[in-house]
């Protein structure tokens, strides 16, 4: 009796496969929760395709995930002085976004990240001519670009990066290898064609692991059904059942990160009235959980406990059984599972 997650592997597997014709040289991104699939199962997934590294977000990620996988670890998340040191064998990869951090990592393999219209980490054009004696002491393999996922601007992702390949070509900085991220695919292989001694690697997670919806499947079994009438009062809070049906309970809970919702960026009126409309219901405790039976997604009786979830459902739904489980709309970065798996 679990919240499980289903795998159609082979459906799975010919996306990854996809999308590793598409991206030749593609560095598969393991962080978080490991995409809802977990660091393990990502690590094998990845040595299953022969990828030579894999890209972790923290450093302590890349401590719990040497073990299962065999070869270089690309670490994210830019070093700085007095982090907390994590013993970590020589084929990790820092990233370094800051002229002091090269400064930093002497004798390391490194790869330096380059400032982008993100505006979040990496070095300044100002800093080029600094970064000529600074790469002397490491280990320089590549740099890197961290581009945004929309452009409302309307500017050009391949230019963005074009202009600052023409900067470090400027400075006389090395071009062998330049890892970059949110691109398409057609844009990567302009990149390449313009630029053939440089090896361009896109990191890629979201798109590589979740980017087939139908291979992937969250369920949580019912563990018990009670018959309730209208007006019987239940829960921790004894509240009253607004009409007859049934009480469900089902695997699934805040530990499992239902009904925890990340923050969202809304385009658009229709999706800005429905966070409207969702936020009013919340005020009087109507909050829809991810859980769908008999074709509907299905209301919280009370809010998500730990390990399980309290559903109503209605009498004119088809009667809930003990055993069976139901589909589950779940955000794979936000979710732990108990168990995976793979039909």
């Amino acid at each position: 009796m679990a919240l499980t997650l289903y795998v159609d592997t082979a459906r799975w597997r010919a996306h990854q496969k996809h999308m590793l014709e598409q991206f030749p040289g593609i560095v598969p991104v393991c962080k978080g929760n490991g995409y809802g699939f977990g660091h393990e199962r990502l690590a094998e997934e990845a040595t299953r395709f022969g990828s030579d590294v894999l890209a972790v977000g923290t450093t302590y990620e890349a401590a719990r995930i040497k073990d299962w996988f065999g070869g270089d670890l690309l670490v994210l998340t830019p070093f700085r002085r007095g982090e907390e040191p994590v013993p970590l064998p020589d084929r990790v990869i820092r990233s370094v976004s800051s002229i002091d951090g090269v400064h930093g990592l002497v004798g390391a393999r490194v790869v330096i990240e380059v400032m982008s219209s993100m505006k979040r980490h990496g070095v300044s054009e100002q800093d080029l001519p600094l970064l000529h004696a600074a790469i002397e002491d490491v280990r320089l393999e590549g740099f890197a670009i961290h581009l945004p996922l929309d452009r409302t601007d309307g500017s050009d992702a391949v230019e963005e990066v074009i202009a600052w390949m023409d900067r470090l070509r400027a400075a006389r900085l090395p071009l062998h290898t330049m890892f970059v991220s949110h691109l398409k695919a057609g844009e990567l292989a302009r990149l390449q064609q313009q630029f053939p001694q440089t090896r361009f690697r896109a990191r890629i997670g979201t798109q590589l692991w979740l980017g087939d919806h139908h291979a992937t499947e969250y369920r949580g079994a019912i563990l018990d059904v009670t018959r309730v009438v209208k007006g019987d009062r239940f829960g921790y809070r004894q509240q009253k059942v607004a009409s007859d049906g049934w009480l469900v309970v089902v695997a699934g809970g805040t530990s499992h990160g239902v009904g925890l919702e990340a923050p969202k960026a809304l385009h658009g009126m229709m999706p800005r009235a429905k966070g409207v409309a969702r936020a009013g219901l919340a005020t009087v405790n109507r909050n829809l959980s991810p859980f769908v039976w008999g074709d509907k997604q299905r209301w919280f009786a009370e809010p998500p406990h730990m390990q399980v979830s309290l559903l109503f459902v209605p009498s004119d739904a088809p009667e809930p059984k003990v055993g069976e489980e139901l589909v589950a709309h779940l955000r794979h970065t936000t979710t732990q599972f108990d168990r995976i798996v793979d039909r």
